[in-house]
């Protein structure tokens, strides 16, 4: 870890997030920041250097050519099409995937070694789009998938039975977006399962409060940027510590009850190799059904944008 590069692709409100976590969490020794505005980039970059000397050792730099990636170990794109008030992720896919086309290529050939983890909306479309143009194994390009949406899930079922949110266990799976699904029937707090603790209709509140969060942050200051921030450094210090943590990452499912051949996340071991296992969740008939659904969204997405 101590010699450890990490590139983030965009110099935006979730790149800079990102980077300025990055390095107070003191996961790499080296952070560089890619955007194609470069007045944007040089800011960014001179305001983290200039609070170094309260974090971890580390050096930024930061440039309008990509080849300021080179070497890298990891590389976390952010870069797409800023999310409008009211407009879905999935509405985001067409600019963002032809934005795609010219950035991946580039990147696999600065950094052929780097673990990639998309973090740009929608992220299944995008992390799908992303393997096809650079033919990367599953393992070793992915994307940040639902790590924040289970966070925001724990958080709310934290509050509703008076816990530490440490002592929850739930999953959010599918798609990051509107049809993203929470596995209630292996949720639980401490070893007692959360549809003892809560209703029906408790649990359908805290669902429809996990996938309308971003919508009304949106509302009110433009983008989000805080809470994926630090969601996407836990994926990349899971890689960088290999720490074989289980996280709901996105990552292309080529057989799992009979869904084949789109991306989507699943409790997956994550580690210095990247995504790992898949870990075999028991579903319920209707969360088996949701996913599949969710599939088939993500699935009609990509097909629309030729991939």
């Amino acid at each position: 870890m101590s010699t450890s590069k990490v590139a983030i692709v965009g110099a935006g409100s979730v790149g800079a997030t990102l980077a300025y976590a990055t390095l107070i969490q003191g996961l790499a020794r080296e952070v560089a920041l890619y955007d194609i505005d470069a007045a944007k980039v040089r800011a960014e970059v001179l305001d983290l250097r200039q609070g170094l000397q309260f974090m971890p050792t580390a050096t930024v730099e930061g440039s309008d050519d990509i080849a300021v990636c080179a070497g890298a170990d990891l590389i976390a794109v952010t870069a797409g099409a800023k999310q409008q008030p009211g407009q879905s992720r999935l509405d985001l896919a067409a600019s963002t995937t032809g934005m795609l086309r010219r950035l991946m290529p580039g990147l696999v050939e600065v950094a052929p070694e780097a673990i990639i983890v998309m973090v740009t909306n929608p992220v299944d479309v995008i992390t799908y789009a992303a393997q096809q143009l650079t033919g990367l194994p599953a393992e070793r390009l992915f994307g940040s998938g639902t790590v924040l949406d289970s966070s925001r899930l724990r958080g709310l079922i934290a509050t509703r039975c008076d816990v530490a949110v440490q002592n929850v266990h739930a999953y959010i799976v599918g798609e990051h977006g509107d049809s993203e699904l929470p596995l209630w029937s292996t949720a639980t707090v401490g070893a007692v399962p959360v549809t003892e603790l809560t209703t029906a209709e408790e649990r359908d509140a805290m669902a429809h409060e996990v996938v309308n969060a971003a919508y009304e942050i949106i509302r009110g200051k433009g983008a989000t940027n805080y809470a994926i921030g630090v969601a996407a450094s836990r994926v990349i210090e899971a890689v960088l510590r290999d720490e074989r943590r289980v996280l709901p990452v996105s990552t292309r499912i080529d057989e799992l009850h009979g869904i084949t051949d789109v991306c989507l996340s699943m409790p997956t071991i994550v580690g210095v190799e990247g995504a790992g296992r898949r870990l075999d969740v028991p579903l319920s008939d209707a969360e088996l059904t949701g996913l599949r659904a969710s599939a088939d969204s993500i699935r009609e997405t990509a097909r629309g944008l030729g991939f």
